[in-house]
């Protein structure tokens, strides 16, 4: 009964179920730049679960030193053409160290999309438990937490992150507690989301008759609202992700986040900013990395977006998208209503 109750309250809602989950993948599928993106992510996801094969294949790993592969004499520049390029190094070798690059890019996919996965798990958990709890609270509970979440999003992230990340002690697993730090310093927007949304979802029809029905405030949040943030919050989680690839590989370039020997492409470019003549190789890998990851994130987050809520204009627009759009328009103008089917007929 909720479910058709919500369908008839929202314009432009559909079922739930079977039949929402296809017309999202018809509307995502329609996009090409989305689909694109997806596999390009898909693809970055699969090297970095396969890291370690892939590494196993070359016959390298990301931490082994090779100082013959250098020359000490002219301050650890690659020996050979292309940084090191050969059979066993197939993207060259690390200046100064000789660590196999291609082994410390694999494994670098793994920190950097790890880090902005488990940062944006925090902030989605964070975000709709404060923000829910906000909307369903009374005047106080709301005021508190609205006030608490107003500072978050105030704080200043990267100053907030490298304090942070300054005091905690050097023995604790790093990706980990930079992924900690993004999440709990970057919450707050997700957080006002989720209490306007909630704001919005308690007046609707559905949700009074639970609540008349004698349910309790959390089986109503957990039954009745919670399915009805998913779509607000799937989209805004979808674009958190490039952003906190980003601020990792921010924090690691500041030399605050992952540290040597552990692979990162922010640490990497850290450690490259001073090779980029010598050695551009070990400057651009990783930057064209980063680029192609947060571009993909970006453009697949942004037909998330469209496909759960096709009456937004997305920002990302491709023209083979408006002309395909400008012909089903005319299509559409050009079909004979009822009102002049007569005069079609006569």
């Amino acid at each position: 009964m909720s479910e058709a109750l919500v369908a008839a309250e929202i314009p432009g809602a559909t079922a739930p179920g079977i039949s929402g989950a296809r017309q999202f993948w018809r509307r995502l599928r329609a996009q090409r730049a989305a689909m694109v993106a997806a596999g390009v992510v898909a693809l970055l996801v699969l090297v970095a679960l396969a890291a370690p094969l892939l590494t196993a294949l070359e016959g390298q790993d990301p931490t082994t030193y090779h100082p013959s592969l250098v020359d000490s004499a002219r301050g650890g520049v690659p020996i050979g053409s292309f940084g090191g390029v050969s059979g066993d190094h197939w993207l060259g070798v690390e200046p100064q160290t000789g660590r196999d690059l291609f082994a410390r890019l694999v494994y670098g996919a793994r920190v950097s999309l790890g880090v902005a996965l488990g940062a944006t798990a925090v902030q989605v958990l964070l975000g709709v438990v404060v923000g829910v709890a906000a909307a369903l609270g009374n005047r106080w509970v709301d005021q508190l937490l609205s006030r608490v979440t107003d500072i978050i999003v105030a704080m200043p992230l990267m100053i907030m992150a490298l304090a942070l990340l300054a005091i905690v002690p050097e023995n604790f697993p790093r990706p980990i507690l930079v992924a900690l730090v993004i999440g709990f310093v970057a919450w707050g927007t997700i957080g006002k989301i989720a209490r306007a949304q909630t704001l919005t979802l308690k007046e609707l029809d559905y949700v009074a008759a639970a609540r008349l029905s004698g349910w309790g405030t959390w089986r109503i949040a957990r039954r009745e609202l919670l399915p009805g943030l998913a779509a607000p919050v799937i989209t805004y989680a979808a674009l958190m992700v490039p952003a906190n690839i980003s601020i990792e590989a921010s924090l690691s370039f500041l030399g605050v986040g992952v540290k040597p020997p552990t692979a990162s492409w922010g640490q990497m470019l850290s450690s490259a900013n001073v090779w980029y003549q010598a050695a551009p190789q070990y400057l651009l890998l990783p930057a064209a990395a980063l680029f192609v990851t947060v571009l993909a994130l970006t453009v697949l987050g942004d037909g998330v977006r469209t496909a759960l809520d096709p009456r937004a204009a997305s920002r990302l627009r491709v023209g083979t998208g408006r002309k395909r759009e400008a012909r089903s328009d005319l299509s559409g103008a050009a079909e004979p209503g009822p009102a002049n089917a007569k005069e079609a007929i006569s």
